[in-house]
């Protein structure tokens, strides 16, 4: 099986892999014993490195179990007693959270319309944005610099949900002033199981999980130790985007030379994505398709087993009618150039079949 669904989870990666192992079967990082202490001293290792990653403060990284308790946690606490905004094409994790939240609309490339949000901005000082650095569907990325200058004119706060844009993009958000960060360590090539919200340097963090005080008071419950060690190694890896983009570059070509459409590629993109449509072709047919012949690719976000509903982030881009006929190719860390020539002959072949039966229906 060729894995090219890199966006629901990034293959793990070895230092964090040894980092998980190493740290399984330590004790309670909250006992004052020396085995608790010795745990304490990897979580907070831990702490420092993702700290150090966003230039943040140790004190201001807050573990949790990924990367849509993060998002809540944000949201929760620092939209309280505000108005709050989210993009159009934000991830469910934090449409769900923000269920009522004024919507942010995107231009036709996916980017979010600063022109709409200034005036939503002026219409509703004080605001909390929810904004993501890169689509996880089509990899377009946002501009986080426009959008934390036009909160701060507007005295609004900036809540960036990073979890596609760790190791890929731009990480030096909070020099632009956003007030917080979610991260997802398996999205990153560390185990499932841990995530993390970076808040601004003293913002308060009030819990949405309640327990016996770990994380200084703002989320309770016992930390996953092995997973948070993994998250912490893995975002020590060089992520080699210039071989990466080059590979998708040559598939995206490709692809779009048998028929397909790449969708948000006007607009800056993580390295590694491309949202191929095909018009008239459901993308649960080519799914199964590419599955057989030894592909894993996905259609939108992989949130639940077996999900498949028309994307909302396409039709919020308007290709609405294109909206349950593309599917995401989104490339893993450990990609090598033997992929790219073994995924176009196969997307070759389910063009041709399928295209020519769908002519043959019209």
């Amino acid at each position: 099986m060729h894995y090219l669904d890199a966006n629901a989870s990034e293959p793990l990666r070895p230092a964090a892999r040894a980092a998980a192992e190493a740290a399984l079967g330590l004790a309670n990082p909250s006992s004052i014993h020396a085995g608790g202490r010795a745990a304490r001293r990897v979580l907070e290792d831990a702490r420092e490195t993702v700290a150090a990653y966003f230039g943040a403060r140790p004190a201001d990284v807050i573990f949790t179990s990924g990367a849509t308790e993060a998002n809540a946690l944000a949201i929760h606490a620092l939209g309280a007693g505000r108005p709050v905004l989210v993009g159009a094409t934000e991830h469910d994790a934090v449409r769900a959270a923000a269920f009522g939240a004024g919507v942010v609309p995107v231009l036709a490339d996916g980017t979010a319309d600063l022109a709409a949000l200034a005036g939503m901005l002026a219409a509703e000082p004080g605001a909390l944005l929810c904004l993501m650095a890169a689509n996880n569907e089509t990899g377009v990325l946002h501009d986080i610099a426009g959008a934390a200058a036009l909160c701060a004119a507007h005295g609004a706060l900036l809540h960036v949900d990073a979890v596609q844009a760790v190791g890929r993009a731009n990480k030096d958000w909070f020099a632009l002033g956003v007030a917080s960060i979610a991260v997802s360590g398996h999205k990153i090539g560390g185990p499932l199981g841990a995530g993390a919200l970076v808040v601004s340097a003293g913002r308060e963090i009030s819990p949405d999980l309640q327990g016996g005080g770990q994380e200084q008071g703002r989320r309770g419950g016992t930390p996953a130790l092995p997973a948070i060690a993994g998250l912490a190694a893995a975002l020590g890896e060089a992520y080699d985007g210039i071989k990466i983009t080059s590979y998708r570059n040559e598939i995206e070509a490709f692809c779009i030379s048998t028929g397909a459409v790449a969708l948000g590629a006007s607009a800056a993109r993580l390295p590694n994505t491309s949202c191929l449509a095909l018009p008239g072709v459901k993308a649960q047919t080519q799914l199964i398709a590419l599955d057989m012949a030894g592909f894993a690719v996905s259609a939108g976000a992989a949130c639940s087993s077996g999900k498949l509903a028309a994307s909302h982030v396409l039709a919020a881009m308007g290709y609405a009618a294109w909206a349950d006929q593309a599917i995401r190719v989104s490339l893993p860390w450990n990609a090598g150039p033997e992929l790219v020539p073994a995924f176009c002959r196969a997307y070759e072949e389910i063009a041709v079949r399928f295209l020519r039966g769908a002519a043959r229906c019209a």
